[in-house]
């Protein structure tokens, strides 16, 4: 089974008996919740799910103690009980299946991806990102009468569901196995270039990257109307970065989402992949973590 479903296939999906529990994720790093923009419109049955409070963590602090799994900086893993509580009032159960769904557009896919990873690091089996997100649901045609697809204002009442997460299902890595792989296998991080290169630095304290890490811009991952380029052309970029299905790899962004949408890339490419939760932001957050900048892996 493919990590990810058309618009086509979707909504295929969703005119048979057995459709899947749709989740939309809409995120951007920034903007207000997305909540409003649900509201205004989403895929018929789509159950809203808030990153920031049901898909993370509130940020880490200076001297608090975090779980090593959880990861700190920005966006820590949820605690286990706050996103079992929200997979299951979205009607989320251990066999049904589940699309999740975000904005989309070119270099979308983090929010929803972030989703997709925690569902199947915390064992659920059947999960998979709308390609193209609500961008591709809006530009669709039906091929017979050219009638674009449904959206609603309604929200959905589900019935509770039964997903009680066990936490495994996904590698991760803290900073000190972030550090080790990159000298003994591929880091990718999933940043643009010019924050990579310590050009600009938006967001966190230090401009740079992990020592050893390879660039892998998420947005290299899509195709120019924001769908996953194909497994093979994938393959192809990965491979040249280094990173084969033999090989240790492991993903880094800013904060732990961007990376989940090249963990899904490497996965559509035949690659597994461990995401480092705490990414860019905690590797920061000690002043004693080396930092290098320039284009040059090193």
């Amino acid at each position: 089974m493919t990590a990810i479903i058309s618009v086509a296939e979707l909504a295929s999906d969703l005119a048979a008996s057995a459709a899947p529990v749709l989740l939309d994720v809409r995120y951007r790093p920034g903007d207000p919740p997305g909540l409003p923009e649900y509201q205004k419109g989403h895929l018929p049955g789509a159950v809203y799910i808030d990153l920031e409070s049901e898909l993370a963590a509130p940020p880490a602090v200076a001297g608090q103690d975090v779980p090593r799994e959880s990861g700190g900086g920005r966006h820590p893993l949820p605690p286990l009980d706050v996103f079992g509580a929200a997979m299951r009032r979205a009607g989320v159960t251990a066999d049904r299946p589940v699309v999740v769904y975000d904005a989309g557009g070119l270099g979308g896919g983090w929010a929803a991806a972030r989703c997709w990873w925690l569902l199947r690091w915390a064992g659920h089996p059947d999960v998979r990102v709308l390609d193209g997100g609500l961008e591709a649901w809006g530009s669709y045609r039906d091929p017979e009468g050219g009638e674009p697809l449904p959206v609603s204002t309604e929200t959905p009442d589900p019935a509770p569901g039964d997903f009680v997460p066990a936490p495994g299902g996904m590698p991760t890595l803290d900073a000190d196995e972030a550090a080790a792989l990159a000298r003994r296998g591929v880091l990718l991080d999933a940043r643009a270039a010019e924050r990579y290169r310590g050009e600009v630095e938006p967001i966190d304290p230090v401009a740079g990257h992990v020592p050893g890490a390879v660039s892998a811009p998420t947005t290299e991952n899509l195709t120019d109307a924001g769908t996953f380029r194909s497994p093979k052309a994938l393959a192809e970029r990965f491979e040249a970065l280094g990173a084969g299905p033999d090989t240790e790899v492991g993903v880094y962004c800013g904060s732990g989402v961007s990376a989940a949408q090249e963990v899904l890339a490497l996965h559509l490419a035949g690659i597994d992949a461990a995401l480092y939760v705490g990414s860019w932001s905690e590797w920061t957050s000690d002043g004693r973590r080396p930092v290098a900048t320039g284009p040059e892996r090193g």
